[in-house]
């Protein structure tokens, strides 16, 4: 009998143990507590995780995110009047550990996890593009023998998923393939894939909600004298010059990727999605849901926004190549708060009056806030966010050579002779980029004079005069419409 009550002791001991591991009932309150808990832990988990790597990076030399400059490079961001600053950047010197090779990237996000967006994708995509990069060096040093068709082959099946467009850029051009050197065949491959692969990762990542959030990107490597350039969306990259003039000049090397294009309108529309502007913006194209008036992206290819990608909406870069020669100074990479408002001639121009290379993105970052404030005085200023990357590695004064045909001018003595001559009515509200035609009235010069450092002011005089301004002029400038009037597009 004693033997019998010890087994019976046992018994309850091992329920009363075992009682806590097992699952318990959905109604009671312990079950509520361990799965609220679980979830904390699961949660603090992937947050520390994600602050480690984020350390991590942070603490890689040569690696630059933030407002500052190095020997070969300028930052520069500025959070606009809209809410969180949602621009992103990187210098990566020294990439993929070459001593000869850079890696620069500006990304603009947008919707409401948007700056949560560009931030990801600057941290994760250069290590995509490194691995992808050393992997494609060691298959051709594995697969030296192999031709020139099966190398394209190997392109056109990772891109194969991507062409609803046939006609994309990013495609390979096997007219074009010998003309380039071996790396940029290479980079090709690596930054399609390493493009691809981060856009899977957002729609599988669970802290970042990306359905209706995307950010833009404009990233490029310099290695040498080779540059490839890969981008998406409507962030710029301009490169600054000189001509047979031995005049400053300015190079587009990118494509605004935005619906209004044939092409990219064309692909959306073979994936059922709709191509159209709002009545208060006419010059702004936007991408909709076949059914639904939203999300009303202004741009043709981003990463996320996965509520679009079923409908034309897509992630593949754009790649193109060039080799710098001694009269390429500087190359500029920018989001579009900077194009809105400035043309390419002008950016140039600002950033080759800076006397020195530690002060061009911010220059170039300050004058475009205050042209927000003179060409769209009644909207909200948008992000900034500026890369200049400085071709001329073996100036020793770090200054840049602009002195060779003219004299250099102070940034702000620029923006006095640029935009303090205009007249109180002599803006144009249509359009997203002005050119300098635009800018260069001086007619009340005496009258704005007074007013150079209240720009508050001038906005009120532009008003007074009687310019009419649209209620949704800052509209214009947003990329996602998560809010809009129905609208319904006129029958073809």
């Amino acid at each position: 009998m004693e033997c019998i009550l010890n087994i019976i002791r046992t018994l309850r001991m091992g329920s009363c143990l075992s009682g806590d591991s097992r699952s318990p009932q959905p109604g009671s309150p312990v079950g509520l507590r361990k799965r609220k808990g679980s979830k904390k832990r699961l949660g603090s988990r992937n947050s520390s995780f994600d602050y480690k790597r984020e350390e991590q990076l942070h603490r890689i030399l040569g690696r630059m995110f933030l407002n500052g400059s190095s020997e070969i490079a300028s930052l520069f961001t500025r959070q606009g009047k809209k809410g969180t600053n949602q621009d992103a950047m990187i210098v990566w010197e020294n990439f993929g550990s070459r001593a000869d090779t850079v890696f620069c990237g500006v990304f603009d996000g947008h919707g409401p996890y948007g700056h949560m967006v560009a931030k990801k994708v600057r941290d994760s995509l250069p290590l995509k593009l490194s691995a992808h990069w050393e992997v494609n060096i060691k298959s051709d040093e594995v697969l030296p023998g192999l031709s020139l068709n099966s190398k394209g082959s190997i392109c056109s099946e990772d891109t194969s998923f991507l062409s609803a467009d046939e006609e994309a850029r990013a495609s390979i051009d096997f007219g074009e393939m010998g003309k380039h050197p071996e790396i940029f065949q290479t980079l090709k491959e690596s930054l399609l894939k390493a493009y691809k692969f981060m856009d899977r990762e957002l729609r599988m990542y669970t802290n970042i909600d990306c359905f209706c959030s995307g950010t833009t990107a404009v990233t490029l490597v310099k290695q040498g004298q080779d540059l490839i350039i890969g981008y998406i969306g409507d962030s710029r990259a301009v490169l600054g010059t000189r001509d047979q003039n031995n005049s400053l000049t300015a190079v587009q090397l990118t494509v605004d990727l935005k619906p209004n294009l044939p092409l990219e309108a064309e692909r959306i529309h073979k994936c059922k999605g709709r191509v159209f502007a709002l009545q208060d913006e006419p010059d702004v194209a936007r991408v909709w849901l076949p059914n639904n008036d939203s999300p009303g992206l202004a741009m043709s290819r981003a990463f996320g926004d996965f509520c679009l990608k079923d409908f034309g909406l897509i992630s593949v870069p754009e790649i193109c190549y060039k080799c710098i020669t001694d009269k390429d100074e500087f190359i500029v990479l920018a989001t579009d708060g900077i194009w809105d408002v400035l043309s390419n001639e002008e950016v140039v121009d600002i950033v080759g009056s800076c006397p020195t290379r530690s002060y061009a993105a911010r220059s170039l970052v300050e004058l475009a806030v205050r042209s927000w404030k003179l060409k769209y005085p009644t909207s909200k200023v948008d992000d900034c966010a500026v890369v200049c990357l400085f071709l001329d590695s073996s100036s020793n004064d770090s200054t840049i050579s602009t002195a060779k045909s003219k004299k250099n001018v102070a940034p702000e003595d620029y923006f006095n002779k640029k935009y303090n001559s205009l007249c109180p009515t002599g803006f144009s509200s249509s359009g997203t980029v002005r050119t300098s035609e635009q800018v260069l009235g001086e007619e009340n010069e005496e009258a704005l004079e007074a007013n150079k450092e209240e720009v508050s002011d001038l906005e009120e005089t532009n008003v007074e005069a009687g310019k009419e301004w649209s209620a949704l002029e800052g509209v214009a400038r947003v990329n996602t419409l998560l809010t809009l009037p129905r609208y319904v597009p006129p029958k073809e």
